[in-house]
């Protein structure tokens, strides 16, 4: 551990500059600093540092101009006056380090506990290229959940990337630290986006516990910072995911949520000058969407540039359960597969409220064998009919003996009911039994 500490030390060291270029604030105002002396150094998206003493401040460029730059502080701009010190610090990076399994941190790398961290070696740009897709290998193995419907119904496999689409208090929260707890992986990255401070502790300290943060990295910006940092802090939870992939390993990644990072980004984008469209969002979002999406996935095949996967889940909050809205719109395309969960289902009770009819994993039916997809179907036959005829069934309009298809699926629907809410840490192949035991029997041998 102390050859490692030197070296990270060392690279710390190494990292630092002597000088740096300087201008001055020339303007102040909407939200934004005008800053002259940079505009020939200065690139979109680079880093700065405004002020000094107390009142230093981080922020982005936005714009450039032939002699000023746009800049996007990081903090209010109570304080700031006209000619205070401007650093240039160049491109926003992050250099993850294994050291940081187990912490907290910004999506500047650095601790939000009361404990240094270092940074490791190798600085990551946070806007990277996603691997050459030529060169990525398919998608891999099914992975265990310790879910029943995810080990079944709805399979995640290794280097897949699911949407997670959920309203406010339907069990998303919920539904994540199952799978941050369970999910076969080598390493978990959380990326609490727009998140409540204090569910923050709360997710670390009772939701994940100690065993669970042995393997995780959560990277978090509260709703309470700046739209900059808020917006930074999903690719620096990729940026963190990336570091672990190219060593090889499996990284879940849990980004929580796409819709606060778009929203970040609107704020943004809206406040410099770009134009607002479906949902105020501005065109631009697509294409942030996603090439972040792109990051995640399967990794590079084989060679000296082999990699390990990323399989991640990305969660959309819905508001009314629309799931036609921009961003879920957007993520639907990209991804492998979407999880809807009903606010219907919730309130009667059920959790994970999974609605399976409206939920697509698209790793089927390669992640499954024939059996088990004939089960898959069966199952999903089941509960799409009794959903056809359930206010027949419920206003008691429905005679038994009239459809053989419905007489099975009122059969079958609480058992199919009960064991989509089923946690169990039995394997994939307990799970595809359990499936099986709440199907009816086949007529015949009934008969």
């Amino acid at each position: 551990m102390g050859g490692i500490g030197f070296k990270n030390v060392a690279g710390v060291v190494a990292g630092l500059s002597v000088s740096r270029p300087v201008g001055r604030v020339s303007a102040i105002g909407a939200g934004r600093v005008t800053v002259e002396g940079l505009s020939g150094l200065a690139a979109m998206g680079d880093l700065v540092r405004i002020g000094s003493g107390a009142s230093v401040t981080r922020g982005e460029v936005l714009g450039l101009g032939r002699d000023s730059l746009t800049v996007l502080p990081d903090a209010p701009l109570d304080g700031l006056a006209l000619g205070d010190r401007v650093a240039l610090l160049g491109p926003a990076t992050l250099a993850p380090d294994d050291s940081w399994i187990g912490r907290v941190i910004d999506p500047y790398g650095q601790p939000l506990e009361d404990r240094p961290l270092l940074p490791g070696l190798r600085a990551r740009r946070l806007q990277a290229s996603p691997p050459n897709p030529t060169q990525r290998r398919g998608l891999g193995a099914r992975l265990n959940t310790g879910l029943a419907v995810f080990n079944t119904l709805l399979p995640i496999v290794r280097g897949q990337r699911l949407g997670l689409f959920a309203g406010s208090g339907v069990g998303k929260s919920t539904v994540l630290a199952l799978l941050a707890q369970r999910l076969t992986a080598d390493v978990v990255v959380i990326g609490m986006i727009g998140e409540r401070g204090r569910e923050v502790r709360e997710f670390v300290e009772r939701v994940l516990g100690p065993e669970g943060m042995k393997r995780t990295v959560i990277v978090a910006a509260t709703s309470d910072r700046s739209a900059a940092l808020r917006r930074r802090c999903a690719p620096a939870a990729m940026a963190v995911a990336e570091h672990f992939r190219d060593q090889g390993r499996h990284v879940l990644l849990l980004a929580d949520s796409v819709t606060r990072f778009a929203d970040a980004h609107r704020e943004i984008a809206l406040a410099n000058g770009e134009t607002g469209g479906l949902g105020g969002y501005p065109p631009s979002t697509t294409a942030m969407i996603t090439a972040l999406c792109e990051r995640a996935g399967p990794g590079v095949a084989e060679g000296p540039g082999a990699t390990g996967d990323i399989t991640a889940i990305f969660t959309v909050l819905v508001a009314g359960s629309d799931m036609e809205e921009p961003v879920a719109d957007i993520l639907r395309g990209v991804l492998d597969g979407h999880v809807v969960l009903d606010r219907a289902i919730a309130e009667r009770g059920r959790f994970p409220a999974v609605d399976v009819l409206r939920s697509v994993s698209r790793s089927l039916p390669g992640a499954a064998s024939e059996a088990e997809n004939a089960m898959i179907g069966e199952a999903r036959r089941h509960l799409g009919t009794y959903q056809r005829a359930e206010l027949m069934i419920q206003s008691g309009l429905y005679a038994a003996g009239s459809d053989p298809g419905i007489d099975a699926a009122i059969q079958a629907w609480p058992r199919l009911d009960a064991f989509v809410a089923q946690r169990e840490n039995g394997s994939v192949a307990d799970s595809f039994a359990a499936l099986k035991a709440c199907l009816p029997e086949p007529a015949s041998r009934r008969g």
